[in-house]
């Protein structure tokens, strides 16, 4: 992921570093220095000393160069030419050599477009891509850098701007085990982000775990949800409890917590319809489910490769009903990586878990590091 990145921050840092190998322009002086020395070599004959002139004549009396014939002056030419390169040295690496670079804002300019659409090309949305390059904007520009280490410097900014937007994920594994009653989580998200299946892979983590769960037919609107949810609980043998469809979701919730009351059951995972994010309406009956069923967290399910889809759907739940933490579906297609950024910094929500793939094993924990690893930062 984020290849680009990385190759334009190499491409960047060279030119920024640039240190331009043109001599400096010659002075007055060494202009005069380089004529009388044309004129001083192969000559036998001591030419008068008016014609000689010298930079520094403050400093010298007129006996003094009248002595200064022949060889001489050729040398007293070579060493004065040499005083004037060393001067004009001593100022050039004072400025440019010194072994730091300040950071202008022309440079980062030349280079913040280009990041801009690199971070865009890779799902990030626009205004995640815009608060990213304004923290690096403030962190380096007229800052002194080692020109050495400008690259490394910048990527460690970059990381800890990265790390600072996603949050930390909370355990919910420990919360489930830790709550006496039964822990009751409730599954948002639209049609076709692989909500149902998602909820089906976390049973068969939490029972791997040792850790019983019962699993809620919520989604009573679309057709074959429900035989799908019982489908999913047969393989990895999980009790389901439905109702008949165009029911009551919250109903179906609320028996499900009575199930598992009655049961000794840790978790109850309630599936909810995929509710699309434009549909106040059915947002507003996703309220009524959360408020009969008093979930213990919200989480809300969306796809690794929708980018800005994800984040409209995300912070339409958000306001609606709240969400605790956030799933993504089909991270082992997503090449890009925007998206885990994006929904993490528009809802300031943590993300849990990363669907990888389509068997039940194929549910990973997410974490800010190894992520931040694939982007190339490290």
């Amino acid at each position: 992921m984020f290849g680009k990145l990385r190759e334009k921050l190499k491409s960047w840092v060279s030119k920024v570093s640039e240190i331009k190998e043109e001599s400096p322009k010659k002075t007055e002086k060494a202009e005069e220095i380089s004529k009388k020395e044309k004129k001083s070599k192969g000559k036998e004959k001591i030419r008068p000393i008016e014609e000689h002139v010298y930079l520094e004549p403050e400093k010298k009396t007129f006996d003094e160069a009248e002595r200064k014939v022949g060889d001489e002056v050729s040398k007293d030419i070579e060493k004065e030419k040499l005083e004037i390169k060393e001067k004009e040295k001593k100022h050039f690496f004072k400025n440019i050599f010194s072994g730091k670079r300040v950071i202008s804002n022309e440079d980062f300019e030349s280079y913040s477009e280009d990041l801009e659409m690199i971070l865009l090309e890779n799902n990030v949305a626009l205004e995640v891509s815009e608060k990213i390059i304004d923290e690096l904007r403030v962190k380096i520009v007229r800052r002194e850098i080692e020109k050495k280490a400008l690259e490394e410097t910048i990527k460690k900014i970059l990381k800890e701007i990265i790390e600072g937007v996603l949050v930390k994920p909370f355990d919910i594994l420990k919360e489930i085990e830790e709550k006496k009653s039964p822990y009751v989580i409730l599954f948002c998200g639209i049609n076709g982000a692989g909500k149902t299946t998602t909820i089906a892979k976390f049973a068969s983590l939490l029972k791997k775990k040792k850790i019983s769960s019962v699993l809620g037919a919520g989604d009573t609107f679309r057709a074959a949800s429900i035989e799908q949810l019982k489908e999913h609980g047969k393989k990895i043998d999980v009790a389901v409890i439905a109702h008949e469809y165009g029911s009551d979701p919250a109903a179906v919730g609320y028996d499900s917590i009575q199930y598992a009351k009655k049961n000794h059951i840790k978790a109850v995972l309630i599936d909810t319809a995929g509710r699309m994010h434009t549909a106040k309406n059915l947002l507003r009956e996703m309220e009524k489910i959360k408020r009969v069923c008093s979930p213990d967290r919200v989480i809300f399910l969306g796809e690794s490769i929708t980018g800005n889809d994800s984040v409209d759907q995300v912070r339409a739940f958000d306001e609606t009903i709240g969400i605790d933490g956030i799933i993504l579906s089909k991270a082992d297609i997503d090449e890009k990586g925007g998206t885990a950024l994006s929904v993490g910094y528009i809802t300031k929500k943590p993300i849990l878990y990363l669907g990888t793939g389509q068997e039940y094993k194929d549910l990973e924990p997410f974490s800010k590091e190894k992520f931040v690893e694939k982007l190339g930062l490290e």
